[in-house]
């Protein structure tokens, strides 16, 4: 008899059906909910993300300076860095124009009764929020917490920023000693990736356990009378997000001489773990994989996957400007053109740099919705939903940074033609 091999993409899925589905159960079961929801379920969701967040910093910084010692000269590395930021900033300027447009039009926060809304407690947040003011009043700000006083302190706290500096600076250095000198670190290194990469897939077989706990906790705690209320808010962000996938996205794709369908196909696997968990970090591994079997090469997907995680957050910002006038509307107040100017000025400064912070768009929401006046108390309304709505975001930002390192491999001249042909997505299926 043959045994039936389920592939864990699907395992996944099914394991997101189940967990939505005991989610509701527990959800009107008070009596259960909280010793499993505390005892079992939010553990293994911890378990999971902790077992990701584990692999990403040692991962990260081999590959960067991998990639930035190959990458042999200085000046390459500064003109990369360079086109890398500018069409990062570029796209991520569209993403907030198309949601402060989007809120606008279509009002998503207008005629809502706030008594009919659940609050949920952002206490939690706001403890985090404070932190990432202190560090966020500014360009020069935003520059000087790019370098690390002690790199080992930031390496503990997960300060991506930093760590990418650090790990550029000694990319550089490296890759400017002699061959004999710098071949046995970089064989290390190599190694070291390597080694990241199989940890990777071993963590993946624990995925299906990690979503069903994730997911489950979710819906036991907030079910899905919170949702209702804000139904018009949800479908406006997913709605904004899809149009930006296929219409943005897709013709900047278009112009440079690729597929979004294509993207997408390749990374289906990826996508419904980064959808489940709502967390970009449990594909980061896997996206460098894959863009470099798809043509892009190992310098620069080793360089520009690990910034774009802090510089190039698509769907987040986009989410943040919809959500910013929602709340705005829900109190009744009108933001003049200067005062969206301002907002979109701000959450382009203050989203940099934390991607690894738990709850990262409700964070920036905090440090910068009183920029223009609008009361931080609103984000309570929107809290219970919040899981939802980062699922959908953490898609769009998954997409924009592998098809980043496509175009910027094109802009370079570098990306290899043969290996998009020969491109084999069975060869290369993670899940």
């Amino acid at each position: 008899m043959k045994k039936i091999k389920m592939s864990l993409a699907w395992q996944i899925v099914i394991a997101l059906i189940l967990g939505i589905l005991l989610g509701s159960i527990l959800h009107y079961s008070p009596e259960y909910r909280d010793a499993l929801v505390n005892n079992l379920l939010t553990p293994l969701g911890s378990i999971f993300i902790n077992l990701i967040k584990m692999i990403v910093i040692p991962l990260v910084v081999s590959m960067l300076i991998l990639g930035i010692a190959n990458a042999s000269h200085g000046s390459n590395v500064g003109k990369l860095g360079f086109k890398t930021i500018l069409y990062f900033e570029i796209i991520t300027t569209i993403a907030i124009i198309v949601g402060l447009v989007a809120a606008n039009v279509f009002q998503p926060g207008a005629g809502i009764d706030m008594s009919t809304l659940t609050q949920v407690d952002i206490s939690k947040y706001q403890e985090t929020s404070h932190e990432v003011s202190s560090h966020s009043h500014g360009l020069v700000q935003t520059v000087l917490s790019l370098i690390p006083p002690n790199f080992f302190a930031a390496l503990t706290s997960g300060q991506m920023l930093p760590i990418i500096f650090f790990s550029v600076l000694f990319g550089i250095g490296l890759g400017s000693l002699s061959k004999e000198t710098k071949q046995p670190l970089i064989s290390v290194l190599h190694a070291v990736s390597e080694t990241m990469f199989k940890v990777t897939h071993m963590i993946m077989m624990f995925a299906p356990l990690g979503v069903f706990g994730l997911i489950a906790a979710t819906v036991a705690n907030f079910g899905f009378s919170s949702l209702l209320p804000l139904v018009k808010l949800a479908l406006l962000v997913y709605g904004a997000i899809f149009f930006f996938i296929f219409v943005v996205l897709g013709f900047v794709a278009k112009i440079c001489g690729f597929s979004i369908w294509a993207i997408i196909k390749i990374l289906k696997d990826e996508l419904i773990l980064a959808y489940s968990t709502a967390s970009s970090e449990t594909v980061l591994p896997r996206i460098m994989e894959k863009m470099e079997a798809y043509g892009a090469p190992k310098p620069i997907t080793s360089f520009v996957i690990p910034i774009g995680y802090s510089f190039n957050l698509d769907g987040s910002t986009l989410y943040q400007s919809i959500a910013a006038i929602f709340i705005a509307q829900l109190y009744g107040i009108d933001l003049s053109l200067g005062q969206q100017v301002i907002l979109v000025l701000t959450l382009m400064i203050t989203s940099k740099g934390i991607a690894g912070v738990p709850g990262v768009s409700f964070v920036v929401l905090l440090a910068t919705l009183g920029s223009v006046g609008i009361p931080l108390e609103g984000l309570a309304f929107i809290a219970g939903i919040d899981r939802i709505l980062d699922m959908a975001r953490t898609v769009l930002n998954v997409i924009g940074n592998a098809l980043a390192v496509l175009v910027i491999s094109k802009w370079e001249g570098e990306f290899d033609y043969e290996k998009q042909k020969n491109y084999d997505p069975k060869l290369h299926n993670t899940l």
